[in-house]
């Protein structure tokens, strides 16, 4: 059995923002809540990353140049 929970004092611009992305992904605004709980509760803790381990992550890669980067994409895409 679910359990309903409350936010209170939601600033307006806050709640125009996730009424914007409910529309963009086709869902009521209880939809995307739902959806961004259940991505989020879905994900364990240790496989995210924090700012600073993405930066470390992207600095492996040292793309240098805009066609080296989209090599790897068509290397990706291909590859599919």
């Amino acid at each position: 059995m679910g359990v309903n929970i409350s936010i209170k004092n939601v600033p307006a611009e806050k709640v125009r923002k996730l009424k914007l992305r409910a529309k963009r992904n086709h869902r009521s605004l209880q939809g995307e809540l739902m959806a961004i709980i259940d991505r989020i509760t879905a994900e364990p803790a240790e496989t995210r990353l924090s700012f600073e381990e993405a930066v470390s992550a992207l600095k492996k890669i040292a793309l240098k140049t805009p066609s080296e980067s989209v090599r790897m994409i068509r290397e990706d895409r291909d590859g599919r």
